[in-house]
């Protein structure tokens, strides 16, 4: 039977009332944006689950962060979580759709590991449908609360499919004048197509976008060193 946490250096993630587990690529853009995301920068991580996020950006951070969930079991595991870490005093999570919350003020950053897989085959659980599917915040839905609660100079990173990131990068220019400054495309291994991108937009234009390429295992399965330099502040065996 697994374990129903995952143990990182610095904090503990307990995941057995959340749909949506630690995974690899959620750790990866984690790990990302905590060296991107502005030191002192208010925060927000829509759909939080575990708090994964929250917690990996909190350990290299200096502002406040808050995070919002809509599952009621994965809330009171995010509100857990984030209460026996070392960071408790500058995080803050809420309950609720994040589609009719009213936050105190706009962010500098938001940051976002959405349910995206749009229209493909849904499972029988309701629960893994919420967190991995957008059956209830749309990506189109996702952007328009985004620019909703984001400040004129903030900036917002989030973490795709990699088949969704030109509609997602033309939908975020067309309809709210976002510009990608820098992406990430990962695969798992050199064999293997890429199937991820983490990609970091803000509102103003850049002349060149930066894209940067990560590979998790090598061809014998072991860590690249790419990866291992990016997650050896998080993973307890690196």
């Amino acid at each position: 039977m697994p374990n129903n946490y995952f143990q990182f250096k610095q904090f503990t993630v307990y995941q057995d009332q959340c749909a949506m587990k630690v995974c690899t690529d959620a750790c990866i853009l984690g790990a990302w944006f905590a060296q991107k995301a502005p030191a002192w920068s208010h925060v927000l991580d829509i759909g939080s689950g575990t708090g994964l996020l929250m917690l990996m950006l909190a350990q290299k951070h200096k502002g406040e962060i808050r995070g919002i969930e809509l599952d009621l079991a994965a809330y009171r595991q995010l509100r857990d979580n984030v209460g026996q870490s070392p960071w408790k005093q500058m995080l803050k999570v809420f309950p609720g759709d994040v589609r009719t919350f009213s936050f105190p003020g706009k962010f500098d950053f938001i940051i976002s590991n959405p349910p995206f897989f749009e229209g493909d085959l849904l499972s029988a659980s309701e629960s893994s449908n919420l967190a991995k599917h957008s059956k209830e915040l749309t990506l189109a839905e996702l952007l328009e609360v985004i620019d909703a609660n984001l400040s004129p100079e903030g900036s917002f990173g989030i973490l795709l499919p990699y088949h969704r990131t030109a509609w997602f990068a033309e939908q975020a220019a067309n309809r709210y004048g976002f510009s990608l400054r820098e992406q990430l495309l990962v695969r798992q291994t050199p064999r293997h197509d890429f199937f991820r991108s983490i990609l970091y937009f803000s509102r103003h234009r850049e002349a060149s976008v930066p894209t940067s390429e990560l590979t998790i295992q090598d061809g014998e399965g072991g860590y690249t060193p790419d990866f291992v330099e990016l997650m050896k502040d998080y993973y307890l065996y690196l």
